[in-house]
């Protein structure tokens, strides 16, 4: 069954409404014109409910079947919030916004499930209830587990939950998914390493140098992965920033190194976490200073439920056909919040593919509009399969 007449038929409001959001894009929940114009849209598509203010400027609206005896609930998920970084792209709909940029597709997702929703609210040919859900602050503000604590999953009953992502580099219009960890868990650590400061010409002996020992900090944590983690999992430890010294001449006191972790697996998360703090403290202790690490757990694991997942891939079958989808995709080290509404709800996250062209989070990034229709039919037809009118 290939892509919805039609979804096919809204491709040009589709893409005129992400350019738009494109040329105004709006960081982590500071997206009020793109919330605003997410619920005047739902509105007047004729969603039965539309409500703002959800994870604080999150938008749901309710698109009721023709039937309700499944007594079926389904979420649709799209993000709405862009990034902090100045646009080089050279697209005619370029952001106006000077360091703001949809350099990750969160315009296009946006789009797609508006589309999907005006789909859904003319035709109502299935028997339950479709729940489309625009979420902020997808980009490191957590939105996603923000509108579970504010009641999503329980105010409107949602039973099941389901994601989707552009993804760079898969060919265009096909599919991509997998049961189990999809995306990584995504932490922050901070090592803050005290010494004590001293003339670096003239007295380094007196001193304990904090910069010496951060510099083996960063050096022995890559041992947690190459001798700790079971190299049949999957871990990365980044250092990507270090802080120290207010002159040449003076070996300071203190220093502060800053990073990421990622992980596939709850258990690797736990001895990350662990060995981190044990190791910095140990080898500070060895060259006469100490350690402090703050562990900050961010984002779980993209968990995709392996029933919903096989559902989800079945759906995309019927659009794009059996060879363009991939039900056994490769986890990725990227992190989603999308996460915290697995953890809510049985569901799954697919990715859709955008072709060759640049990656998420580049300067030049170019959302693909012909995947725009291949978005919004999956949606379409994930809630009719789901929930079928009979």
């Amino acid at each position: 069954m290939p892509i919805v007449n039609r979804v096919a038929a809204l491709s040009d409001e589709m893409a005129a409404w992400r350019h738009d959001f494109h040329e105004n894009p709006e960081l982590q929940y500071d997206v009020h014109r793109t919330a605003g114009i997410v619920a005047d849209r739902l509105r007047e598509f004729g969603c039965d409910e539309v409500v703002t203010g959800i994870g604080r400027t999150g938008v749901v609206g309710v698109i009721r079947g023709r039937k309700s005896a499944s007594g079926k609930t389904i979420g649709l998920r799209a993000d709405m919030d862009a990034l902090p970084i100045m646009e080089t792209s050279g697209v005619p709909y370029a952001s106006k916004v000077p360091g703001k940029m949809h350099a990750c597709g969160h315009d296009g997702h946006t789009a797609m499930l508006l589309g999907a929703a005006k789909y859904l609210a003319e035709t109502r040919n299935f028997d339950g209830t479709a729940v489309v859900i625009f979420q902020p602050a997808e980009e490191g503000g957590g939105g996603g587990k923000a509108m579970v604590e504010d009641g999503l999953m329980t105010r409107w009953n949602i039973q099941e939950v389901y994601g989707m992502h552009n993804m760079p580099g898969l060919p265009e219009g096909h599919f991509a998914t997998t049961p189990g960890a999809m995306l990584a868990s995504s932490d922050n650590i901070q090592i803050t390493v005290h010494g004590k400061g001293g003339h670096a010409g003239a007295g380094p002996h007196k001193s304990i140098d904090s910069v010496l020992i951060g510099a083996q900090i960063v050096n022995a944590l890559q041992s947690i992965v190459a001798r700790n983690v079971d190299p049949l999992k999957s871990a990365v430890i980044s250092i990507t920033q270090f802080h120290s010294g207010t002159a040449f001449n003076i070996i300071p006191e203190v220093a502060e190194l800053g990073g990421t972790v990622r992980t596939l697996d709850p258990e690797v998360r736990d001895l990350v976490e662990r060995r981190i703090g044990e190791v910095a403290e140990s080898v500070a202790r060895a060259y006469g200073g100490s350690a402090e690490t703050k562990y900050m757990r961010m984002y779980p694991v993209t968990m995709n439920h392996a029933r919903e997942a096989g559902l989800a891939a079945d759906v995309a079958r019927d659009i794009v056909g059996a060879e363009r989808v991939n039900d056994k995709f490769i986890p990725m080290m990227g992190a989603e919040d999308f996460s915290f509404m697995l953890e809510a709800r049985p569901g799954a996250m697919i990715l859709v593919g955008m072709g060759d062209g640049n990656e998420c989070h580049h300067p030049a990034y170019v959302f693909n509009d012909n995947i725009l229709g291949h978005g919004a039919s999956y949606w379409a037809r994930l809630v009719e399969t789901r929930m079928p009118a009979g």
